[in-house]
């Protein structure tokens, strides 16, 4: 099947190693595309809560298509965000096309794009971590329970919903704090002389032009969303951003069959849960 060719792809909050990752979908969405530049913004991989008693194929199955991407030449920035904080002491480390940073400045088309996973805005990391990582943990039980839940919907004929989105609407706070997260970035933006600000953290897909508070100006504001509830990403293509929005219509094919270039036994050579073990280790 031909690969949907894309300038850029952005994706974050895939938080892999957790029960509520869609691994599997994200999985078929990277193989329909051939993107020129992918842009991991943070979240990627939840070292906060990983248990090497907890890592399907299908996680390292993702692992393994980035890799390609890296293998073919392909730029792959990896953007540290919180759940994957660990890796931030080693930052500007570049093999090959593959570079891990915490944040990135492009210039695309002649606008220049800043671009970071976002919880440096965060209040609640900044100063209550111990708080941020017991919600981290009471969110990925919720969407647990969403999943078992929807399973039962589904079979019954009933429409999917999801709880977290439900307690975010009703909560006035929450909505406030995607407001002002959104603002805080695009008045900072606004203040360095950028065209775009693309974050994640808050999994909350958008992109929306908006006015600086105390500047005069205006950024496209950007946000990726995430791959635990609404399964998003953000595609640049003929000077132009879109959110994408996976449907499991358009991806009916259930071929999971590894490519045969792909004959390196990655899980050998990576060993990738007693690396991140270590890594969840080294913070306590």
């Amino acid at each position: 099947m031909a690969k949907r060719e894309v300038d850029i792809v952005v994706i974050s909050d895939v938080h892999l190693g957790t029960y509520g990752c869609h691994a599997k979908e994200l999985l078929k969405y990277l193989k329909s595309i051939k993107p020129k530049i992918l842009i991991l913004n943070g979240d990627i991989i939840d070292i906060w809560q990983f248990s090497k008693s907890y890592w399907p194929e299908a996680h390292m199955k993702v692992v393994r298509r980035i890799l390609k991407f890296v293998t073919e030449g392909i730029p792959v920035y990896y953007l540290t965000g919180n759940h994957d904080e660990m890796l931030r002491k080693f930052a500007d480390f570049n093999l090959g096309s593959f570079k891990l940073q915490n944040k990135v400045v492009l210039n695309i088309d002649g606008k220049k794009a800043w671009i970071f996973h976002g919880d440096v805005f965060d209040v609640t990391m900044q100063h209550s971590k111990w708080l941020a990582k017991l919600g981290a943990v009471g969110y990925d039980t919720l969407i647990l329970i969403n999943s078992f839940t929807n399973r039962l919907l589904t079979a019954f004929g009933r429409e999917k919903m999801s709880f977290s989105q439900k307690v975010k609407a009703k909560f006035k706070d929450a909505v406030k704090f995607i407001n002002q997260f959104e603002q805080t970035a695009a008045d900072l933006a606004v203040e360095k002389g950028y065209q775009y600000v693309i974050c994640g953290h808050i999994h909350h897909a958008e992109i929306r032009q908006m006015q600086a508070t105390d500047h005069p100006g205006t950024v496209l504001y950007l946000n990726s969303g995430d791959w635990v509830e609404s399964l998003t990403a953000l595609e640049y293509n003929g000077r132009n951003w879109t959110v994408f929005k996976y449907d499991p219509a358009n991806f009916k094919s259930d071929n999971d069959e590894e490519d045969k270039t792909d004959t390196e036994d990655l899980d050998a050579k990576m060993d990738v849960r007693n690396l991140l073990e270590r890594f969840r280790q080294e913070t306590h």
